[in-house]
C-alpha cells in the first residue's frame, strides 16, 4: 500500500501535471555514483514514455549517496569475508528469544514495568535492576527497547551500564510491538496512530521519566537517547521545561532533529509530498508504517544494487533507514537485527521528519495552515524552543549518518545552552544504525560514552 501512494502521487506530480521545458538532471537507478545520468524532462506524458518504477523513485531520490560499503566493495578483504560468513549460515538463536528471555539468558536479571500516559497509552518499560543511579534508555525511529541490546552481551549498551552497576531503564514509545494498548482506543482506529515523536516527547517520556524517579526513589536520572529517543527529549525539555530539573545528563546517540542534509531514502521520498501522502494514506486506512516488500525490493535494488553482499545486508529496513556498513557488522547478530526491527511506528512520525527536510528547521507537525491556525495560532508550524533546554547535553555523531548528518548535528549544538562535549565517530563509514549494531561501537562510541558519565 505505501509504495502505491509514493507511485501515485509521483505520476500525478511528474508525469500528469505539465512543467517548464527545462531538462532535469537524474541518477542512473544502478548506481548513483559511477553511472552516467539520464536526462527527463517532466514535461512528457506518460502515455508517451514507459515510465519504470524504479526511473521514477530515482527521480525522486536524486542523488543518495551510496552506503559506504560500495566504494569499498572492490578493494577489501573483509567483504570476501563476510561472504564467506554469510555463506556459512552461522545460527543465532537469540532471533526467537524475547528481550526478557535474552537478558536473562546473560546473566543479567529482567523486569518489566507498565506506566499509563496521561492520553491514555500502556507503555512497557524494562529494568535491569543496579545499586547505581538510574539510566533512562530511549530508542530510535522504528525501533523499541531491543535496540539496546542488539549488538550481543559484550558489547550492547544496555549489559555495559548494567556492568558498571548503574540502574538500567529502557523505555517504548507508543505504537511500537510492546506499546500497542490504550485505555479506549485499538491499533485498527485512526485515532490510536495519529502521534509523531512530539506527542512522544510529550507525553511518554514525562509519564515514563516519572515513574522511574518514582520507583527508585531519586530526584534526577541520567537520559540517553538514540535518533528519535532524542529528537523526543529535545521536544520534552522544550515545550515542559521543567523536566529539564529531573534529568542530570542528556546523552544524545545521533539526534535526528534537523534534516537539511537527511540522506534516508524513504525520508526524502515523503518530503516531496508530505501533505499529500499523508492525507492519502489516511483516506485508504493506513496509519501504521507497515513497508511492503515490494517498496523494500525497489528501494534495495536503488540503493543497494544487485549483488549477493546487498541484498542480504539491505533485506530489511533498519538499513534501508539508516544505511550499512558491512565493514561492522557481525554477520552471526543479522537473524537477531532481523527478527527484533522494525518494531512499529505511525505514518506520522515519519512525516513529520520529512517536514523537517522541507522546512530546514526542527518544527512542530505541519498539519495544513487552517489547522495550523487553530492550533498554534500562526500559518506556518512553530520552531521548537530549544532555548528551554538547559540540561547538560553530550552530542555524538558520524559521517556517514543517513539520518542525522554531522553538520545537521552542529547546527543543533549551536542552538543548546549546555553543551558539556561533542564527538565524531573516528570512523569514516560509521553509519546511523552502527550507533546500536557495529562490530566496533563498544570501542568507537561507548568507551567514550562511559567516560562522559563518569563526570556526573
Amino acid at each position: 500500500m505505501a509504495q502505491r501512494l509514493v507511485l501515485l502521487y509521483v505520476t500525478v506530480k511528474y508525469c500528469a501535471v505539465k512543467q517548464s521545458d527545462s531538462q532535469m538532471t537524474i541518477s542512473s537507478t544502478s548506481n548513483f555514483m559511477t553511472e552516467p545520468v539520464l536526462e527527463f524532462s517532466p514535461t512528457v506524458k506518460p502515455e508517451n514514455r514507459n515510465v519504470k518504477e524504479s526511473d521514477v523513485l530515482a527521480r525522486l531520490l536524486m542523488r543518495i549517496e551510496r552506503p559506504y560499503y560500495k566504494s569499498n566493495i572492490h578493494n577489501t578483504r573483509a567483504i570476501e569475508s563476510f561472504i564467506k560468513q554469510i555463506n556459512a549460515g552461522i545460527p543465532n538463536p537469540d532471533s526467537r528469544l524475547s528481550f526478557r528471555h535474552i537478558v536473562n539468558k546473560y546473566g543479567y536479571e529482567c523486569e518489566r514495568h507498565e506506566v499509563l500516559t496521561k492520553d491514555g497509552y500502556l507503555l512497557t518499560m524494562f529494568r535491569i535492576p543496579g545499586d547505581g543511579p538510574p539510566v533512562f534508555l530511549m530508542h530510535g525511529l522504528l525501533g523499541s527497547a531491543d535496540d539496546f541490546i542488539l549488538a550481543g552481551p559484550d558489547s550492547a549498551l544496555a549489559y555495559l551500564l548494567s556492568r558498571e552497576k548503574y540502574d538500567v531503564w529502557l523505555g517504548n514509545a507508543r505504537g511500537n510491538k510492546y506499546c500497542r494498548r490504550h485505555n479506549f482506543l485499538n491499533t485498527s482506529e485512526a485515532l490510536f496512530w495519529n502521534f509523531s515523536w512530539h506527542e512522544i516527547g510529550i507525553y511518554d517520556l514525562p509519564a515514563m521519566i516519572d515513574y522511574v524517579l518514582g520507583t527508585t526513589n531519586r530526584t534526577t536520572l541520567i537520559f540517553i537517547g538514540y535518533s528519535q529517543g532524542s529528537t523526543s527529549f529535545f521536544v520534552m525539555a522544550s515545550e515542559k521545561p521543567e523536566y529539564n530539573r529531573k534529568i542530570s545528563l542528556m546523552i544524545a546517540l545521533s539526534p535526528a532533529t534537523f534534516m537539511t542534509r537527511v540522506r534516508t531514502p524513504i525520508i526524502r521520498l515523503l518530503a516531496l509530498g508530505t501533505s499529500l501522502l499523508y492525507e492519502m494514506s489516511g483516506n485508504v486506512g493506513l496509519y501504521e508504517f507497515q513497508p511492503s516488500r515490494k517498496l523494500e525490493k525497489m528501494l534495495r535494488l536503488l540503493i543497494c544494487g544487485k549483488g549477493k553482499v546487498s541484498q542480504i545486508i539491505c533485506s530489511n529496513f533498519i538499513f534501508l533507514i539508516a544505511g550499512v556498513n558491512p565493514l561492522q557488522l557481525n554477520v552471526s547478530n543479522l537473524p537477531v537485527i532481523f527478527s527484533h526491527f522494525p518494531s512499529g511506528a505511525s505514518m506520522k512520525q515519519l512525516t513529520h521528519y520529512a517536514q523537517g527536510l522541507l522546512y530546514e528547521d526542527f518544527k512542530k507537525f505541519d498539519h495544513g495552515s487552517m489547522e495550523n491556525l487553530e492550533r498554534y495560532g500562526e500559518i506556518v508550524p512553530p520552531s521548537y524552543t530549544l532555548e528551554n533546554v538547559v540540561t547538560p547535553i553530550s552530542l555524538f555523531c558520524s559521517e556517514s549518518d543517513w539520518l542525522s548528518d554531522a553538520k545537521d548535528v552542529e547546527i543543533l549544538s549551536y542552538k543548546l545552552k549546555n553543551m558539556v562535549d561533542i564527538y565524531r565517530v573516528p570512523n569514516d563509514g560509521f553509519t546511523h544504525a552502527d550507533f546500536i549494531i557495529a562490530n566496533d561501537v563498544k570501542t568507537l562510541v561507548y568507551a567514550r560514552l562511559l567516560k562522559v558519565l563518569t563526570r556526573f
